[in-house]
């Protein structure tokens, strides 16, 4: 594996940068607090787990070679990530969740999961980022493998600690005012990453 520390480096900047994850682990948290915060941050890096094995044995390739796989991938990425974000928009009756949230509450990790899955840009990412650090003479499949794990490793130790900080606001982030200037934003943003994600060229 060439250049390990800059690899680390790279993988931590971006891991740390804000976007769908995060927008998704914030409003996770603060709804539900930080149990849902830590299982739907566990769903997320499991994608990354995917992809990983993916990139090390070739379906991701597959998938960026082939237009229409990417294209239905890509759509259907972009529907549910815009069906998250609309539900921040609907209008709870008193005492109860419309099925939509009840829906979205039920499996945190499944939601963290499919919303890592369904995004190409995932997968573009680990076949584009990681072959820069393999070294040709070494087996490749196991370097990758190792470096997706170290990324996920990092991944989910940076979510974890978010959640724990965030968690710590909560109560002040739960007021009504908040809550709901909280759920249009992180609406609106994972309505923005769905809508790009559908419009963005291969």
């Amino acid at each position: 594996m060439n250049d390990f520390f800059t690899f680390l480096l790279l993988s931590l900047f971006v891991v740390m940068s804000p976007g769908i994850d995060t927008a998704l682990i914030t409003k996770r948290t603060i709804s539900d607090g930080r149990k849902d915060g830590y299982r739907i941050a566990l769903g997320i890096t499991t994608g990354s787990l995917v992809h990983t094995l993916a990139a090390a044995f070739g379906l991701s390739a597959i998938l960026m070679q082939s237009a229409l796989a990417f294209e239905i991938v890509k759509y259907v990425g972009a529907i549910y990530l815009i069906y998250l974000g609309a539900t921040s928009f609907i209008k709870k009756d008193k005492g109860t969740d419309s099925s939509l949230e009840k829906n979205t509450k039920k499996a945190p990790f499944t939601q963290g999961l499919l919303s890592n899955v369904l995004n190409p840009k995932v997968a573009m990412f680990f076949i584009t980022f990681l072959p820069q650090f393999v070294n040709g003479a070494n087996n490749v499949t196991t370097q990758l493998i190792i470096m997706g794990v170290i990324y996920t490793v990092l991944s989910i130790t940076w979510f974890f600690v978010y959640v724990f900080f965030i968690n710590y606001l909560r109560e002040w982030l739960m007021s009504a005012k908040v809550q709901r200037v909280m759920d249009k934003t992180t609406g609106l943003i994972l309505i923005g990453f769905g809508l790009k994600l559908a419009l963005e060229k291969k």
